[in-house]
């Protein structure tokens, strides 16, 4: 039987509507449910990244101890065929020769030690006047140009949080977190060179790109100190040698 409605009264649309929404509404919240399965959503991608990042530092741990293993062999075998060959005993008393340059072998002299760091947090919270969030980090730029005018100066070698430089690494930082050959690194950044050290100090005052760090590091409490030092040490360079590059079509 049909329901008549009283005289005066008629049906409103949003009256029908409102058990639609309700029941789309329970199948949103069930569907989030399932899909966050007692997790915050909205940390997803963060937790994701963060997860990545540990697998491929091990992961990149791993090819490196099998690295060493397989250089460690490769040695042996080269003497092996090097006191049997002439032409291999020649061929590599030539590539010795090179490894100095090629920053392959640990390096031990006078230099300096450079320190980058963001500026420290103020117990409220707040900002310097006018400073927005991202003025108060270090930057790839800030990084870089140190490197740049430290190489100016004549260094005999370079590292970055004790990472040897080569001719082709490169300063790479997504957001204040550096990426140099394979590994990520926090602030602070500490760069050291085996160099004359008013050399350095002679670069980095003449860097346009230096003095824009240095006015950020006077306007925001960034962190930039360089200190001599008699006696420092570099690791060789333990990455890969081949060099990627692009070419037009």
């Amino acid at each position: 039987m049909r329901r008549i409605l009283p005289a005066g009264r008629r049906l409103s649309p949003w009256t029908a509507l409102v058990p639609v929404v309700a029941l789309l509404a329970g199948l949103l919240f069930a569907t989030s449910g399932r899909t966050a399965q007692g997790t915050d959503l909205r940390a997803g991608e963060v937790t994701e990244l963060s997860g990545l990042i540990d697998q491929r530092d091990e992961l990149i741990a791993g090819q490196e101890d099998q690295l060493g293993a397989l250089q460690r062999q490769v040695e042996q075998l080269t003497e092996q065929a090097a006191s049997r060959d002439g032409d291999v005993a020649a061929a590599r008393s030539a590539g010795e020769a090179g490894e100095l340059s090629a920053a392959l072998v640990p390096l031990t002299g006078p230099g300096v030690v450079i320190t980058l760091d963001d500026a420290p947090t103020r117990p409220d919270g707040s900002l310097p006047m006018n400073a927005r969030p991202d003025d108060l980090v270090i930057h790839q730029s800030d990084v870089q140009a140190v490197v740049n005018a430290v190489w100016a100066a004549a260094a005999d070698g370079v590292a970055i949080m004790d990472e040897r430089l080569i001719a082709t690494s490169a300063v790479r930082c997504v957001g204040n977190t550096l990426l140099l050959q394979g590994r990520t690194y926090s602030p602070p950044f500490v760069v050291t060179a085996i160099a004359d050290a008013s050399a350095v100090r002679a670069q980095l005052a003449v860097s346009p790109q230096v003095k824009v760090f240095q006015e950020a590091v006077e306007a925001y409490g960034l962190t930039f100190t360089v200190r001599e030092r008699p006696t420092v040490e570099l690791p060789a360079y333990d990455g890969p040698l081949d060099l990627q590059y692009a070419t037009t079509g």
